[in-house]
């Protein structure tokens, strides 16, 4: 089990594995989730409050937050917004042993992932935290995916978006050398470089990783100067 006072920095901990934090000022309730969490393989981080947590936890590490609504000091209502407003991204679980309609739609409104009242079922749970991660792992990796897309976009020549946008817009060589008053050859010159620097292999791929940008770019080159 991790300490919480062993926050991992966000490099690191975006190579190791899942990280559960929880958070909860019942010393028992704590150390029993602790144990349960880690039965499943799930690395785990105990903050008896949310003043601790918010000030020690990872905001870039993968796995979620299982958060109790009543504690002293800051409510995890209170918390979980404060997370929203910071951009957090790790799913967050509300437990509650009093949960009320109003407490649940303020958690829901506020980005909560689920809201479970106490005792809670130890499967349910965990089938909740495992799918949260799960989510939480894709999330991360479209981020990634779409942060390397952008860099590899922004390596083309201005010629080069252009006929990346006619490409994506569905035109062949012939139709984009008419359209740039470019031969033929020129055309499959910058597919080619265009094609490595954003390192695809087949128009698929093309299509599926930079549309959105090629078009985007597009109605850039567009828009008229002011």
């Amino acid at each position: 089990m991790v300490p919480a006072s062993g926050a991992v920095p966000g490099a690191a901990a975006a190579n190791m594995s899942p990280l559960v934090h929880l958070v909860d000022d019942d010393d028992a309730v704590r150390e029993s989730l602790a144990l349960l969490v880690a039965t499943v393989g799930l690395r785990v981080a105990p903050w008896p409050d949310a003043a601790s947590f918010l000030a020690g936890f990872d905001r870039e590490a993968i796995g979620a937050i299982v958060l109790d609504v009543r504690m002293p000091g800051e409510s995890g209502l209170v918390v979980l917004e404060r997370l929203l407003a910071e951009g957090v991204d790790q799913p967050v679980i509300m437990l509650t042993g009093h949960g009320t309609v109003q407490m649940c739609r303020r958690a829901f409104k506020a980005g909560a992932a689920e809201f479970l009242e106490k005792p809670v079922d130890d499967q349910v749970l965990l089938d909740t935290l495992q799918q949260a991660v799960r989510l939480h792992v894709r999330r991360r990796q479209r981020q990634h995916a779409d942060r390397e897309a952008r860099e590899r976009f922004a390596r083309l020549s201005e010629r080069e978006r252009e006929v990346l946008a006619l490409i994506v817009g569905g035109l062949t060589n012939k139709e984009i050398g008419r359209a740039l008053n470019l031969s033929p050859r020129t055309v499959e010159t910058h597919r080619a470089h265009l094609f490595a620097k954003l390192e695809v292999e087949s128009l698929a791929q093309l299509i599926r990783r930079y549309a959105d940008l090629a078009e985007g770019a597009e109605g850039e080159l567009r828009r008229p100067t002011e």
